[in-house]
């Protein structure tokens, strides 16, 4: 019996070897022959932002047959999600695109990779300070800030013509007060000077309220995020709640509405403007009807100056991948400036990176594209999420509470009370 009971013993050892070595393999992330596979996941979804990140893929793989990468198709729907599984069940993507208002909980968290010592100089010096703060997290740097979106009005070129107003530049924006005169003049039998589509109002208020001089989002003597609401907190949502409940230049229905939701009301002259962001041009150009003439502005300025905030999608990399380098030279490689050119046109959107943004074809007057390139030396980081807590805070507390006042549900003294009394608690809770 002992022959047997040996042989069985040798085979589970040998068994034993081969599971450890293929598990050894997995965690290393090369395939048998030694090549280093990574995984790429793009939440590209146009048509067009899809074909250009699979394209780049197939030429970097072309490139580095010792450095393949797999295109694993995710979703902005499901990201936040399906990206904490991943993490926590040892999944995670190599390279990881989101935005940078998702990157908190995961830098905080530990499961991204800081960047610091690993990013080439070129790619830190082509992108400006002010998009590289939108994703440090304490210390650490913990995604690439490569595409951003400024907030446009999107203007019905005929009726804002009839109507005599000025036309705002760059240069020479509105100011709220002039833009809220505007769309009273613009309102008439059956039409609205404008419709405001805040479905998801708190990052749309807090980016805008920067050119009002607000901020909202504080930090005190410790360095402990903090919530006031100041005078130039209430000018951009004093001008929408007015616009809806005062004037009646903006309808009460759109305000539950995405962008999306909007566009066939403004295709029928319903509403002479829509503030939007500057991506959803492509849809107009897809949508419009034959003849529909449309152009694109900028938002108002108020005494903040004509900034924005804006979180830009981002590349990070996850901690746990064993070879955060070669996904650094990948990210480096997607992100050369013409590369970032050809992203940022899939996605009708603007690169961070300086070169890129100088490129000649995102300077034309066509579409409005150089309306956004004039508007990027105003973007700033966004107020808030870098704050932890402000997930809570802006589902909770921020999100209700803008829904109703700019219905006329509250005044603004409720408002006040909400966001920053109910608001600094929630806060408070993650700062002991």
């Amino acid at each position: 019996m002992r022959a047997p009971i040996r042989r069985a013993a040798a085979a589970v050892a040998v068994l034993a070897l081969l599971l450890a070595g293929c598990s050894g393999d997995a965690d290393d992330g090369r395939d048998a022959d030694g090549t280093i596979r990574l995984r790429f996941q793009s939440l590209a979804w146009q048509k067009e932002s899809v074909e250009a990140n699979k394209q780049l893929v197939k030429e970097w793989n072309a490139a580095h047959p010792d450095v393949q990468v797999d295109y694993v198709q995710g979703s902005w729907d499901s990201v936040h999600d399906q990206l904490l599984t991943s993490f926590e069940g040892g999944e995670a993507p190599d390279v990881i695109h989101d935005a940078s208002d998702d990157l908190a909980d995961f830098a905080y968290g530990g499961y991204l990779a800081d960047l610091r010592p690993l990013l080439p100089e070129r790619l830190k010096a082509d992108i400006p300070e002010q998009s590289w703060r939108t994703t440090t997290f304490g210390e650490g740097v913990h995604g690439v800030p490569f595409l951003q979106e400024p907030r446009v009005l999107i203007a019905n070129t005929r009726l804002l013509k009839a109507s005599g107003a000025r036309v705002p530049t760059p240069e020479y924006p509105w100011s709220w007060e002039e833009f809220r005169e505007v769309t009273d003049e613009l309102t008439g039998q059956g039409r609205y000077g404008v419709a405001w589509p805040l479905k998801e109002p708190v990052s749309v208020t807090l980016n805008l309220g920067l050119s009002g001089g607000g901020q909202l989002f504080h930090r005190d003597e410790d360095g402990k995020a903090v919530l006031r609401f100041e005078d130039g907190d209430g000018v951009v949502t004093g001008t929408i709640r007015d616009q809806v409940n005062t004037d009646g230049s903006a309808p009460r229905s759109a305000l539950g509405m995405g962008g999306s939701d909007a566009l066939p009301g403004f295709f029928g002259g319903k509403y002479a403007m829509l503030p939007l962001g500057f991506s959803y041009r492509q849809q107009i150009i897809q949508q419009a009807p034959e003849g529909f003439d449309w152009t694109v502005l900028p938002m108002p300025a108020g005494a903040g100056g004509g900034v924005q905030g804006v979180s830009p999608q981002t590349l990070s990399v996850a901690e746990e991948s064993p070879h955060k380098e070669e996904a650094v030279a990948f990210i480096d490689f997607l992100l050369r400036p013409s590369n970032m050119v050809r992203l940022a046109r899939g996605d009708w959107m603007l690169p961070t990176g300086t070169e890129a943004l100088a490129d000649s074809s995102l300077r034309t007057a066509e579409h409005g594209w150089a309306v956004g390139t004039a508007l990027a030396r105003g973007l700033r980081p966004a107020p808030a999420p870098s704050v932890r807590g402000y997930p809570e805070w802006k589902d909770k507390v921020a999100t209700p509470a803008l829904q109703e006042y700019y219905s006329g549900a509250i005044d603004t003294a409720e408002l006040r009370k909400r966001l920053v009394e109910d608001g600094n608690r929630v806060l408070a809770r993650y700062q002991r």
